[in-house]
């Protein structure tokens, strides 16, 4: 007898505004992926601005750290088990005003929607973003070294390679696809040791793999598109990965979500 191997199913998204998402379908489109764990990015809004189906979808528990700016960051997790515990921010009152990090341990697995600063408005935001970094670095040590298996979802606001990004020749020193940010995450790659899952299962691809899309011009009719969006995660749980794609049929922001099946032990 074969038995069907179980999946767990964790999607990751950046909504660019929760309650615009939702009248675009994004929740009938969650509920009809049927995910274990939903990781949601730049939710513009605050606890008591949301619905009861945003706060807690049919079958789903929310969490949320969202920003002290009205309108502005924040992100999220629903889970179809409530989470054992849960951190917001992380420790910084600089980012931690912004809601960027929030953290969910379920059984020996930790879940972590992230969304990392841009840097593209101004010289003022890519020096904040290259202070979160600086931050980050050290605090993605320490949760390799925890022994818990990770994996961290979000919009991280770069493109690591050059198939990562449509025009990277022309994008060399914009925010995103700087040498600096680039060699930023090489480091988390391959001197601390977490894994990009989606580049583990699609290593070539190079049109397919774009997240996010320019609202100027004519970027998502032409696919001139950037990955911004990744889960990373500690080698244990990527190797258990079985799928990775990007859904592209409907379009609820300006990024597109990213689902990945891993193999439950």
């Amino acid at each position: 007898m074969v038995l069907e191997q179980v999946m767990l199913r964790v999607i990751t998204t950046n909504l660019n505004g929760i309650r615009s998402a939702e009248r675009k379908g994004f929740f009938a489109w969650m509920a009809k992926m049927n995910p274990d764990v939903v990781c949601l990015q730049e939710l513009k809004a605050q606890v008591p601005d949301l619905s009861d189906e945003m706060r807690a979808p049919a079958g789903y528990h929310g969490i949320f750290h969202t920003a002290e700016k009205r309108g502005y960051s924040g992100v999220g997790i629903y889970s179809r088990t409530p989470p054992a515990r849960v951190v917001e921010g992380l420790g910084n009152a600089e980012f931690d005003r912004e809601g960027r990090y929030l953290e969910a341990d379920f059984g020996a697995l930790t879940v972590i929607s992230l969304y990392l600063p841009s840097g593209s408005s101004s010289e003022e935001r890519q020096a904040a973003k290259y202070r979160f970094m600086d931050l980050f670095l050290p605090h993605m040590q320490a949760l390799i070294a925890s022994g818990r298996e990770v994996i961290v979802c979000g919009d991280w606001n770069i493109a690591h390679r050059e198939a990562d990004l449509k025009n990277w020749k022309s994008n060399q020193k914009n925010s995103g696809f700087l040498p600096e940010e680039r060699a930023w995450l090489s480091r988390l790659f391959d001197e601390v040791g977490w894994v990009d899952v989606y580049r583990t299962l699609h290593p070539e691809t190079t049109d397919a793999c774009y997240t996010w899309w320019s609202n100027r011009g004519q970027a998502w009719a032409k696919n001139v598109g950037w990955r911004l969006d990744y889960q990373i995660a500690t080698p244990g749980i990527a190797r258990r990965a079985a799928s990775a794609e990007i859904y592209k049929d409907e379009r609820f922001s300006d990024h597109a979500p990213l689902t990945v099946d891993y193999e439950t032990p």
